[in-house]
């Protein structure tokens, strides 16, 4: 029968074995891997389209001797231009004051010495400024022929958007992705490469279209209504890939 000294010198070479195992186990699991051999590639895409929408910044400018004067005479030509925007289809929630102002407006008095004096008060100025929502551009001249005539004397400019921008920027980042895989194809068949699984995707920006001016807006008193050009806008996306070379 082993005593308790054989079997502890026959545990050793055992534990010596073992420990020589997990060394070497450790050993290949920290060999460091070779990294994969990838390309990196951008790739660009664009959709051009006509704006759908349009904001139009009018409103009215009175003047008066008193405040209240000039107040009264906005308020009735405001609310003559309210009533022919409803009239023309415009719901209320597209219509918004953006800004109104009452100051006084000063007259220019000539001294009779050189002695320093206080500008007079000759009346007031009222402006009230709006921002009309066009959804359908096809009324957008007779709208700015109607506020006119019913006494907006004010016309700072109208913006051009797309309204829901979202679809066409999708397209832009398919157009921006096929056009990263060209490229991709053409640098690996110039360099003698194959091309591999793609290993990341990532987007780089995109562009969404921002409301422009149109300020040169011919008016015509004998024309039925205004003419207006909305022009074109382009929505762009940019993407970089990742891709495995063999």
């Amino acid at each position: 029968m082993p005593t308790a000294t054989s079997r502890s010198l026959f545990a050793l070479p055992v534990l010596a074995l073992a420990a020589s195992l997990a060394f070497t186990g450790t050993a290949q699991a920290t060999e460091p891997q070779e990294p994969p051999r990838t390309i990196t590639i951008t790739g660009e895409g664009e959709v051009s389209a006509a704006p759908d929408i349009a904001y139009v910044e009018t409103g009215v400018v009175t003047e008066g001797k008193t405040a209240a004067e000039a107040l009264a005479a906005n308020t009735a030509a405001m609310e003559q231009v309210f009533a022919g925007l409803g009239e023309a289809g415009i719901e209320k929630k597209d219509m918004q004051t953006s800004q109104f102002s009452v100051y006084p407006v000063y007259e220019q008095v000539k001294p009779e010495d050189d002695r320093p004096h206080t500008p007079k008060i000759g009346g007031y100025r009222v402006q009230n400024q709006l921002t009309v929502t066009v959804r359908d551009l096809t009324t957008l001249g007779g709208i700015l022929d109607k506020v006119v005539t019913l006494g907006s004397n004010q016309l700072s400019g109208i913006r051009f958007s797309i309204d829901k921008p979202e679809p066409l920027v999708n397209e832009a980042r398919k157009d921006a992705v096929k056009n990263a895989l060209e490229k991709a194809k053409l640098y690996a068949g110039a360099a003698g490469v194959a091309l591999g699984e793609i290993m990341s995707i990532s987007e780089n920006g995109v562009s969404m279209p921002q409301p422009y001016y149109a300020k040169d807006v011919m008016m015509r008193a004998e024309a039925s209504s205004v003419p207006v050009a909305a022009g074109e806008q382009t929505l762009s996306a940019s993407v970089t890939l990742v891709i495995k070379i063999d």
